[in-house]
């Protein structure tokens, strides 16, 4: 999974299950456009993506997390319930603020 850590006025964690990124989904009017400027960031294992959630979720950032595998782990984590999950085209994301 890619991870991009972007500083902004609150900090951004962008997580994408890597074989998105640089892709486009479309479903009616809904759009998902999963940019590398955005998403493209560090490989990480799901313990390592565990870890970065955990520390960011105490930090006050925003979320945008997209793919079966990296919302399956913040499912786990109790990061994101199932309300929170929307679909493009068969693919799940989520963005949110803590």
């Amino acid at each position: 999974m890619q991870v991009n850590i972007i500083d902004a006025y609150r900090t951004i964690v962008a997580i994408a299950d890597t074989d998105l990124v640089g892709k486009q989904f479309e479903e009616g009017k809904k759009f998902l456009d999963i940019k590398e400027t955005f998403y493209k960031g560090e490989e990480k294992n799901a313990e390592e993506l565990k870890e970065i959630i955990h520390s960011f979720a105490r930090e006050d950032a925003t979320f945008n997390i997209v793919g079966k595998d990296s919302i399956e782990i913040a499912k786990n984590i109790n990061l994101i319930t199932e309300n929170s999950i929307g679909t493009i085209d068969g693919i799940p994301y989520a963005m949110f603020l803590l």
